[in-house]
């Protein structure tokens, strides 16, 4: 795995849509109920409950999206002593749940810091170009549009599945598809584990081929234990859906700059030789 922390490809204007995506995300985390908690790994029970009843509400689930059905009892956020211990109540639903508007709420969910870092890290160094590309307008246009491919795609595979699905990473994928039709020969800083961190310059293509190919390979449940608690199958459903809506743009995208002088999106200093 290959951690992106620089692309070498200048905008034209700011990405006010982007930190705000960045921004909104930060914020929801932050204010999700009982999320301190779990992520520091000292969540009490009631916190646990607390959580699992906010994404009951607002999280996206397969089963909800597809056959339209709800749960008939949903944690209420309550604890309760049973005859097995002390546990989260069930109920009935005290709300009207929307399946289709639950995958725009389930777009700013995240389970952890490392969930939503990492998914942040991808939409600020890819993300600006593509605003750049679209307009603020299309390009929020866009990223819904590919969060609810993602979902809806992940969902149609996985019908019968009761579990939330959450996370801005379909929406996100989606813009790493258009930014590998639209910039595939940009040049990207990369830091590559091996015995230390090493930084290097790979073209947009290498990187991303590379990423959506572990995608891949981790959807089928190859090469990694916990396959099942993330949702490849969407990654690459957004990934695709963002590369479809990208194409009819690509022959009017100016290519990136040479990467010979610059360093760092910026021009460098030309060097002497002696």
């Amino acid at each position: 795995m290959v951690i992106p922390v620089h692309d070498v490809n200048p905008v034209r204007r700011t990405p006010w849509v982007t930190y705000a995506l960045i921004t909104a995300n930060v914020f929801v985390f932050l204010s999700t109920p009982g999320i301190t908690g779990s992520v520091a790994g000292e969540s009490s029970l009631a916190q646990l409950c607390h959580l699992h009843a906010f994404l009951d509400q607002y999280a996206a689930v397969p089963r909800e999206l597809i056959h339209d059905q709800m749960p008939r009892v949903v944690p209420t956020g309550e604890v309760a002593l049973g005859p097995q211990g002390p546990g989260c109540v069930l109920g009935t639903p005290d709300y009207d749940k929307s399946p289709v508007l639950s995958v725009l709420t389930a777009m700013f969910l995240h389970g952890s810091w490392l969930h939503l870092l990492g998914n942040l890290l991808f939409l600020l160094i890819f993300g600006n170009n593509i605003e750049d590309r679209l307009g603020h307008v299309r390009y929020v246009l866009f990223y819904v549009v590919c969060g609810y491919a993602a979902s809806y795609g992940f969902a149609l595979l996985n019908a019968d599945s009761a579990e939330p699905l959450i996370g801005a990473s379909g929406a996100i994928a989606g813009v790493l598809g258009a930014y590998l039709v639209l910039y595939p020969r940009a040049r990207v800083w990369v830091l590559v584990p091996f015995l230390i961190f090493l930084p290097l310059r790979l073209p947009a293509w290498l990187v991303l081929g590379f990423w959506f190919v572990l995608q891949a390979v981790y959807s089928s449940g190859e090469g990694v234990s916990e396959a099942g608690t993330v949702a490849y199958a969407a990654h690459i459903v957004g990934f695709v859906a963002g590369m479809a809506l990208a194409w009819p743009l690509r022959p009017g995208t100016p290519p990136p700059p040479e990467p010979g002088g610059l360093l760092f999106g910026r021009r460098a200093r030309p060097r002497h030789t002696w």
